[in-house]
C-alpha cells in the first residue's frame, strides 16, 4: 500500500515485506517486549501489571527517545498477526489488566486484523506519541478502550528539531479529540483500575519548562479541567540526547515544580511523577525471543 497511516503521510510503498515510508519498516508487525509491565500510571498496571507489547520503530524521531534501542535500531522479532492474537490471550492467562499496544500506528493494518482473530475479554491500551491522523484513529474505534497519548510540544519548531515532525500542536490537538470523541474521560472500576477513556501524557523536559507550561495551557484551553493529565519526570539523557547541548541531563527538582505548580494553578487533575523515576533501572530488557511463526 502507498502508505498514509501516520500525519507525516509519505504515500511510499509498504507491504509484508517491503521497508518504506517515514519510518523506513514494512507492515509486518516487529516486537521488542511481550510482558507483564508495572510503570505505567496506577490505574493502567494495577497490581498485575499492563500486559504490554512493545513495537520495534516509531512514526517520530525523537532524539532524546529512552527506548531509542527499538524505536531508532528498530531491535525486535518479526511475527505474524497470527501470533500476535496468541500473544494477547497468553498475557489474558497471566491476569494482566490490559492488553497495551506500545507504538503501534506504523503497523496497523497487521494489528486490526489481529484483533479480528481475537478479541482480548480485556481493555485494549493504545499508547502512542500523540502524533495521530484522525482517519487512522478513527480505525481503532470498537478495538481501544483506552488511549494514552503523548502531548509532547506546544511550540512546532521545537517538534521538528526534536521529533522530526511538522505542525505537531494542531494534529495532536486534534487527535486527542478524537480519542476524546471514541472514549470520553477516564473512568475506573471498583479497584481503581481504567476501563475506559484518556490518559494525556506529557514528558517535562530540561531547560524547557517554557514549553511544558504551553502544553499544559493548551490541555486545559482544548478540553477543560476534566481530562487526566500524566505528568512524568522520568527524563534521563539516552540515544541521541546524551551529548545534546539542551537535553544532555536529568531535570531538576526546581524545573518539575514549576511545571507541576502550574498544573495545579490551572485545576488540572491526574498522575504526577516522583523524580526518582529517572533511572535506567525503569527501562524494560528488550528479549522478546519467539520465532515461531504460523
Amino acid at each position: 500500500m502507498k502508505c498514509k497511516l501516520c500525519p507525516h503521510k509519505c504515500g511510499e510503498y509498504r507491504d509484508s515485506q517491503t521497508n518504506g515510508g517515514k519510518c523506513n519498516l514494512n507492515l509486518t508487525p516487529k516486537v521488542a517486549r511481550i510482558a507483564p509491565h508495572f510503570w505505567e500510571e496506577p490505574p493502567i498496571s494495577g497490581t498485575r501489571g499492563s500486559g504490554a507489547v512493545f513495537f520495534s520503530g516509531c512514526t517520530l524521531n525523537c532524539v532524546f527517545c529512552q527506548n531509542y534501542e527499538i524505536s531508532s535500531n528498530c531491535q525486535g522479532v518479526s511475527i505474524s498477526a497470527e501470533t500476535l492474537s496468541e500473544e494477547y490471550k497468553r498475557l489474558e492467562d497471566m491476569g494482566v489488566h490490559n492488553i497495551n499496544l506500545v507504538s503501534a500506528t506504523q503497523y496497523l493494518p497487521e494489528i486490526i486484523r489481529s484483533f479480528e482473530l481475537y478479541t482480548p475479554k480485556i481493555p485494549v491500551v493504545y499508547n502512542c506519541g500523540g502524533y495521530e491522523r484522525v482517519e487512522t484513529l478513527r480505525a481503532l474505534d470498537g478495538i481501544v478502550d483506552i488511549y494514552l497519548p503523548d502531548f509532547k510540544y506546544s511550540d512546532d519548531a521545537l517538534a521538528l528539531s526534536y521529533s522530526g515532525c511538522e505542525n505537531y500542536t494542531d494534529t495532536t490537538a486534534k487527535a486527542i479529540e478524537e480519542m476524546l470523541r471514541q472514549k470520553g474521560n477516564l473512568k475506573l472500576d471498583s479497584e481503581g483500575i481504567a476501563t475506559e477513556g484518556v490518559i494525556i501524557r506529557h514528558l517535562v523536559l530540561p531547560n524547557h519548562t517554557k514549553n511544558s507550561i504551553g502544553v499544559l495551557n493548551i490541555l486545559k484551553t482544548n478540553y477543560g479541567d476534566s481530562i487526566t493529565v500524566s505528568l512524568m519526570g522520568q527524563y534521563i539523557p539516552h540515544g541521541k540526547a546524551v551529548d545534546h547541548p539542551k537535553l544532555g541531563r536529568k531535570i531538576t527538582k526546581r524545573e518539575y515544580k514549576k511545571v507541576l505548580s502550574h498544573l495545579w494553578d490551572l485545576g488540572l487533575d491526574g498522575f504526577m511523577q516522583e523524580l526518582k523515576s529517572a533511572d535506567e533501572s525503569y527501562i524494560p530488557l528488550w528479549d522478546y525471543k519467539n520465532t515461531t511463526e504460523k
